[in-house]
């Protein structure tokens, strides 16, 4: 391990040009004479609380030196006595290692070395990150219940779920991930709830992830855990910004990946039919959440089935009964229906992109007009059908029933796939489709790579798929929670 020397000037020149002192204007070096010792701090403006370290040089200015007297049997040595009679502050620590010094204060720490320290060196955790407020977030909004949100910085998170967890066995396992960034990772889970098994195993996958930077946050460490199956779009990590969702998760057994720099918080492990639980279900009384979760099940599993079913009536026209009769279209336009689908599918996702990209005060009504615009147009000249706006209008309405954005477009690609093969092969691509879907989903795993992707379905669990469709009173005790969801 590289340590430090027992001669302060040459661990004073060492850290100098480690951290490059000279050339990073922020990156701030204070000399303090402290009696007859010397004392060096290093830390980053902008990282630092002010304040603290103000009111900290002034204590250690009136100081008569760095060196305690040795009492009779005390093991400690000079920065460790230095630390516990002088440094009036909470987040403090010693070490000898010069990498977890560069470490420390390339993260907002201080570092102080001193003359009377030898090889060790005192950090003190004064450091504060920039952070917006805790607002609700945009992409997860409910008509009840809280209105804060994760943020970027990571003990903020941590402190808002401790914050409705009062329990101690809720574990907060730190790690450090990335050669280059060294990001802040968190495990959080309940020690008597969670799945212990997998916990070590996901630490161990973590500890020996090879990347030099997770620049993405949330989306970089995703893609080094989950094992490359670029063929199957179904998603295998759900993603909340809701603190009291994550804390409800953890009571139920899952585990939770915080990463510095995000805002979103990952939940291990997931099966499809987790996507579809919201927040606003647990906010209202048990008849009108479920009701709401199960119309949120049928006409989000109607975006995946309802156009290419449509075509395949379409083609088979013939064998249609007559009260069923209006769903065919009088006129076909000017371009094949399938062309149609495909063409809307597009268009919606161009809109899609333009309104993100377009100023907050104006994208609302330019996405509206725009759609309303060019669904007239394309209507007026021939290229669509008024059938094809209505179905696509409700696909891509529907489509927000859930708020996962990778289960959407999983669903389109499907949906996409499923008309392709019923032009192709009529009834029998149909078939083929639906059967091949059963086996993306049969054959996706999740990121501990032993649960089933469609638990509790397979394997059956009777209760725990009924409280997934049915909202039930939370004043019961929970059952096991991801415990049973992984044995």
């Amino acid at each position: 391990m590289n340590k430090l020397t027992n001669s302060y000037r040459e661990n004073v020149t060492r850290m100098d040009d480690l951290l490059r002192v000279g050339e990073n204007f922020d990156l701030l070096k204070k000399t303090l004479r402290v009696g007859e010792d010397e004392m060096t701090l290093y830390f980053i403006d902008g990282f630092i609380k002010d304040t603290v370290m103000q009111k900290l040089m002034m204590h250690f200015l009136s100081q008569k030196g760095l060196d305690f007297p040795l009492r009779d049997g005390d093991p400690r040595s000079p920065a460790e006595r230095f630390l516990s009679n002088a440094l009036p502050y909470v987040e403090t620590d010693v070490t000898n290692s010069v990498d977890t010094m560069v470490q420390m204060v390339l993260s907002g720490a201080a570092l102080m070395l001193g003359s009377a320290f030898g090889d060790e060196a005192v950090i003190i955790d004064a450091r504060t990150y920039p952070a917006r407020e805790t607002g609700e977030p945009e992409g997860d909004k409910v008509m009840r219940g809280a209105r804060d949100g994760f943020v970027e910085t990571l003990i903020f998170n941590t402190a808002l779920i401790r914050r409705r967890i009062r329990n101690p066995a809720l574990t907060m396992s730190y790690l450090n991930v990335g050669k280059s960034s060294k990001t802040d990772i968190v495990i959080c889970y309940m020690n008597d709830r969670a799945d212990l098994e997998y916990v070590d195993k996901l630490k161990k996958k973590l500890v020996t992830v090879d990347t030099d930077a997770l620049s993405m946050g949330h989306e970089s460490l995703a893609e080094v855990l989950i094992k490359k199956r670029w063929y199957n779009p179904f998603p295998k990590i759900r993603y909340t910004e809701r603190p009291d969702a994550a804390a409800a998760q953890l009571m139920e057994g899952s585990v939770l990946v915080i990463c510095d720099n995000s805002p979103q918080i990952m939940i291990l492990p997931t099966s499809i039919f987790d996507f579809m639980q919201e927040t606003n279900d647990f906010y209202f009384p048990p008849l009108t959440g479920t009701y709401i979760r199960v119309v949120r099940h049928i006409v989000f599993w109607m975006t995946l089935f309802l156009t290419p079913t449509w075509y395949l009536l379409v083609m088979n026209a013939a064998y249609i009964p007559d009260w069923l009769s209006f769903i065919i279209p009088t006129e076909t336009g000017r371009i094949p229906i399938l062309a149609q689908l495909l063409l809307t599918e597009f268009i919606i996702d161009g809109l899609r992109m333009a309104s993100l990209n377009t100023p907050s005060m104006l994208s609302n009504s330019l996405s509206v007009v725009g759609g309303l615009i060019l669904g007239d147009f394309a209507v007026s000249i021939g290229w669509l059908i008024p059938e094809v706006i209505l179905y696509m209008a409700f696909v891509a309405i529907a489509n927000f029933t859930q708020r996962s954005y990778e289960l959407g477009y999983a669903f389109k690609f499907l949906r996409i796939g499923l008309l392709i093969l019923t032009a192709c092969f009529n009834v029998w691509g149909y078939a083929g489709g639906f059967i091949l879907i059963l086996i993306l989903l049969l054959t996706n795993v999740t990121v501990n790579g032993t649960r089933s992707y469609l638990y509790p379905l397979i394997p059956f669990n009777g209760r725990a798929l009924k409280s997934l469709f049915f909202r039930v009173r939370k004043d019961r005790s929970p059952q096991g929670g991801q415990k049973g969801k992984n044995s």
